[in-house]
């Protein structure tokens, strides 16, 4: 299994998958069999987030200019008024809705209330893209991810936790 180490001043050993590459980040000193140890232990995650690295990767091969702009327009056009919808039902008022072209958030809410989808979004399940425009629209009240702000999320969609998952799965 290929990794790349990066030494810091740290107190336990972290791993991580950015860009496709496997990536451990350990304290100054730490032995390669202290490493190695730690990767045979979560060597079932490693596998699962290298296997969906992959597809993410093999996904975003085929976004050509086209296909993007294409999504751009649909996350727009649904987007919008579903942001209304939601709003009205939670009783907030929200800014700005801007299209991105984000790849590590599918949304974003900033302190002025002005949201942020990224256009990847449209990939996924209806019930994904509902929870990111509520989640989102719940900052506005709650800045945080506390027990609060999911309390809020859980009063539209008491099942959020599964729409929530569906965000994890390279979409097909």
């Amino acid at each position: 299994m290929e990794y790349s180490v990066e030494y810091s001043k740290r107190k336990n050993i972290t791993i991580s998958v950015k860009g496709g590459v496997l990536v451990v980040k350990a304290p100054h000193k730490t032995s390669r069999e202290s490493i190695e140890k730690v990767l045979m232990q979560h060597r079932r995650w490693i596998e699962t987030h290298l296997e969906r690295a992959k597809e993410r990767a093999q996904l975003e091969s085929e976004l050509d200019g086209e296909r993007i702009s294409e999504l751009k327009r649909a996350a727009r056009e649904y987007l919008t008024p579903l942001t209304a919808y939601y709003a009205s039902i939670m009783g907030v008022r929200y800014g700005r809705i801007s299209i991105s072209s984000a790849r590590t958030r599918f949304g974003s809410c900033s302190s002025r209330g002005n949201i942020s989808y990224s256009y990847r979004l449209m990939l996924y399940p209806d019930d994904a893209i509902r929870y990111v425009v509520v989640h989102e629209l719940a900052h506005i009240r709650e800045m945080n991810h506390s027990a609060r702000f999911y309390s809020i999320v859980a009063s539209v969609f008491p099942d959020y936790e599964r729409r929530r998952a569906l965000l994890k799965k390279v979409p097909k």
